[in-house]
């Protein structure tokens, strides 16, 4: 049990200090800001942010669904298991492999994603001019595509502090559950292959999320208090895994926890598809090769949902 406990404390400073180095590299770094950046240099973060839309995508149908839905359907079926014990034949099979056979998962997916478009449509409604940023930056984003210029200063882009919440919300959850799966590990081996599977692919998306956080135009106080409060959440659930395993043996899996996942990913998917991939497609120029970056990020993490 010692040398299984100095293992997963070795993953928790593994997971706090790479994924705060990547996620602090583009806010620390002038080089990754799209304001001051021209010509070649501007193409080249449009193609970074494609595959860190890439990346965001894969990890939303790779990583955070495919366990959501893996979750709930497990715990499904022990309700249902339970409650046919209980009854003890009460009620048709019928019935039963009715209810099984629904959906929840995709339905607790799709309440997150609703979840997330009733608040922004609440914002909206609430303060009609939020909305007036984002029109002016897409005008001011299309002239510098069609190569219209202007000595006058450009106007601030669109912060979109609502959608960058629920990103870091999002992975904030995802994060916590990912520590707890490392933290619940029974031996050292399945410990060190999830805790490698887990910093592979935490390690891309925290750089993407601080690129996106410095191309939104986010201070670099908040962009960094942002990255250090989602670099602790996985160390944060290795934590609570080391508790449950010290005070509870069975360590399984709760539906709460199942649920929670679920709407996590789908506020994940909504922010991924109305939110990062438009941003980054949104110009004309090099369509197969944004195609290609976002393509290249989504292989990358499909990859390494081979060992996550």
């Amino acid at each position: 049990m010692e040398p299984l406990l100095g293992v997963k404390i070795g993953c928790l400073f593994a997971l706090l200090v790479l994924t705060l180095i990547c996620g602090l590299i583009p806010i620390c770094f002038k080089w990754f800001q799209l304001d001051a950046a021209t010509g070649r240099h501007r193409r080249v973060l449009s193609l970074l942010g494609c595959t860190s839309a890439g990346v965001f995508l894969g990890a939303g149908f790779m990583h955070m669904t495919a366990d959501a839905l893996e979750g709930i359907e497990s715990e499904i079926q022990k309700f249902m298991m339970q409650n046919r014990t209980r009854r003890e034949g009460s009620v048709s099979d019928g019935a039963d492999s009715a209810q099984m056979e629904y959906p929840y998962g995709e339905l607790i997916i799709s309440l997150g994603f609703f979840f997330v478009f009733l608040l922004e449509s609440l914002a909206l409604q609430c303060y009609p001019g939020a909305a007036e940023g984002v029109t002016v930056q897409e005008e001011w984003d299309g002239a510098h595509v069609l190569g219209l210029h202007s000595h006058g200063p450009l106007p601030s882009p669109s912060k979109g502090p609502l959608r960058a919440l629920v990103l870091l919300l999002s992975l904030s959850f995802h994060s916590v559950f990912e520590g707890l799966a490392v933290g619940l590990q029974p031996t050292v081996a399945a410990t060190v292959q999830l805790c490698l599977a887990v910093l592979a692919h935490k390690g891309l998306i925290m750089f993407g999320v601080g690129l996106r956080l410095v191309q939104i135009g986010t201070g670099s106080r908040w962009a960094t208090l942002s990255i250090l409060s989602l670099a602790l959440m996985s160390p944060l659930g290795l934590v609570l895994g080391l508790a449950v395993t010290q005070g509870d043996s069975k360590g399984g899996r709760g539906l709460t926890q199942a649920v929670l996942e679920g709407v996590a990913a789908g506020t994940f998917l909504y922010v991924t598809f109305l939110e990062i991939l438009p941003r980054e497609l949104a110009g004309p120029e090099a369509p197969l090769a944004k195609w290609g970056c976002v393509a290249a990020g989504f292989a990358f993490m499909a990859i390494i949902a081979l060992w996550a």
